[in-house]
């Protein structure tokens, strides 16, 4: 393998320098300001500050609201990354299916991700509205007593319903293409040999798939506990009664709207320190049962 020479040792600096640069910017120094803040006690207006080291780490730790919204983080994050990436896997199987008509379709199921995360909440808020929405009707007339604003495990199911929809283009692309990359010969002997189409996908199609699917884990979960924030804000505002108040939502509640600075600095940094032991965990654990063909 030909190893890549630059004529000057300045030159690979000058072409990472606006990578590097953005990342000092928009993470690093926000991450080292967020752990700094994490350790003082302000007031609303910033204008006294008083350190009081891992006092407010203890504080966030002892508070059934903060362990509550651990608790709604954790089942909306692992629903939204599984209905999201089955949902996408079953349609990008029948997707390479058709034989007509199959880059409209692919068009089509792609759209979705373009709605900004805002929008698609309030698309689903109005779909669902209790009160005049479309598809709340069916089901009022199916004996369900559907309200999500009141109750809080349909408000949860409503909120994950909207990020899984959401998510769901971005996972069907990478699936597609992950389809795509395995080689048509073995699925044609594998049917040779007798195999079903069911046989066929979980013993050769499935396992091929690990690679595509290890990294669309890694990324629903980042999305789940980061970009989320909009439709939860949008839908549902983390209510009723915080029943979908998760814990970006509840940085942002404590943060912007409370004016607990301290507070909402250590639940950042906290939840900084859950993603990134999680994605290690990840690598760690789990891409050792991914098999790179």
């Amino acid at each position: 393998m030909n190893r890549a020479t630059f004529p000057h040792r300045v030159l690979p600096w000058l072409l990472i320098a606006p990578q590097l640069l953005i990342s000092l910017v928009f993470f690093y120094w926000p991450a080292v300001q967020a752990l700094w803040q994490s350790t003082l006690r302000e007031d609303a207006f910033g204008l006294k500050t008083t350190f009081v080291g891992l006092a407010n780490f203890r504080k966030v730790l002892a508070d059934p609201a903060y362990l509550n919204a651990i608790q709604v983080t954790v089942v909306f994050s692992i629903l939204t990354a599984f209905f999201s990436m089955a949902v996408a896997l079953f349609l990008a199987v029948q997707a390479e299916k058709v034989v007509r008509g199959k880059g409209f379709y692919r068009t089509v199921l792609i759209w979705p991700y373009a709605v900004a995360p805002a929008i698609a909440g309030m698309l689903w808020l109005f779909m669902f509205n209790p009160s005049f929405g479309s598809l709340a009707w069916p089901l009022k007339q199916m004996g369900i007593d559907w309200d999500p604003l009141l109750n809080g495990k349909q408000a949860m199911g409503l909120v994950i319903a909207a990020a899984s929809w959401k998510q769901i283009s971005y996972n069907f692309l990478f699936f597609v293409a992950g389809l795509q990359a395995i080689p048509k010969s073995l699925i044609e002997a594998a049917a040779i040999d007798g195999a079903g189409s069911r046989r066929r996908f979980w013993t050769i199609v499935f396992p091929l798939l690990a690679p595509t699917s290890f990294f669309l884990l890694v990324v629903n979960g980042v999305y789940a506990l980061f970009d989320t924030f909009g439709i939860i804000h949008a839908v549902t505002g983390g209510g009723p009664g915080k029943a979908t108040e998760t814990l970006v939502y509840k940085v942002y509640n404590d943060g912007f709207v409370n004016l607990q600075l301290g507070s909402s600095a250590a639940q950042s940094v906290i939840l900084m320190a859950i993603v990134i032991g999680l994605t290690a965990f990840q690598f760690r654990f789990i891409e050792r049962r991914v098999h790179y063909g």
